[in-house]
Parts: structure tokens; C-alpha cells; sequence
């Protein structure tokens, strides 16, 4: 079976703002709130530059001026991963090459 591709115009305006971020970012983390499945932007939102002394990758990536593009598949988990988490969680993604590489979600449990 072939799954059809999503692509940046398909995402909510809170997605398209974080993958414009991650891809201006190019390579750091970015943490922030989840609400209702997504990326929370009127909360605060940290981000945090990794800058590479020895590489002349550090800006921001190619693709960050597209209107619309196919998402890659780490995209498309990380969107599936946040749709998972509690309202509330703090989500922390490490960034690499404008893409997400990991990331930790952090929630509270009642005792």
C-alpha cells in the first residue's frame, strides 16, 4: 500500500511554524507546550543554537523560503508523537540539518 505524502500547506498553522522553525534553526533544540495536540505558540518558546565552528552549514536551511514542500518521515513521527502526548506536556526537540532528531517529552503523572 502507498501512503500518500503530506506536504507543509497540508499542516496547521502551529505545525507550518514549527517546521519554518526547526528549518531556520538548522541545527539546536526548541522546546515548547502542547495544546490540544500541537505545538502551543502562545506560550513561550525556547530555542536554543547549536553552531558548528568548524562547518559553514549554520544557517538556516534551503528549504526554510518554500511555500510547500513534501514533509520528510521524521516530520510526520514527530507530529505523531506530539498528537500522543497530555495537553500541558513540555516537548524538547534536538535539531539537525533543520530536521528532528530526538525528542523528550516531559509530563506530569499524579502519585
Amino acid at each position: 500500500m502507498v501512503q500518500a505524502s503530506v506536504t507543509k500547506q497540508m499542516l496547521s498553522e502551529p505545525w507550518k511554524r514549527l517546521v519554518g522553525t526547526m528549518q531556520a534553526l538548522n541545527f539546536g533544540r526548541i522546546t515548547f507546550l502542547i495544546r490540544a495536540g500541537a505545538p502551543d505558540f502562545t506560550q513561550q518558546v525556547l530555542t536554543v543554537r547549536t553552531v558548528k565552528l568548524s562547518a559553514g552549514d549554520n544557517g538556516p536551511r534551503p528549504e526554510a523560503g518554500s511555500a510547500d514542500f513534501e514533509l520528510r518521515k521524521e516530520v510526520i513521527s514527530l507530529r505523531d508523537q506530539v498528537a500522543k502526548a497530555a495537553d500541558g506536556a513540555r516537548v524538547t526537540v534536538e535539531v539537525k540539518h533543520g530536521l528532528p532528531f530526538l525528542i523528550e517529552i516531559e509530563e506530569e503523572h499524579q502519585a
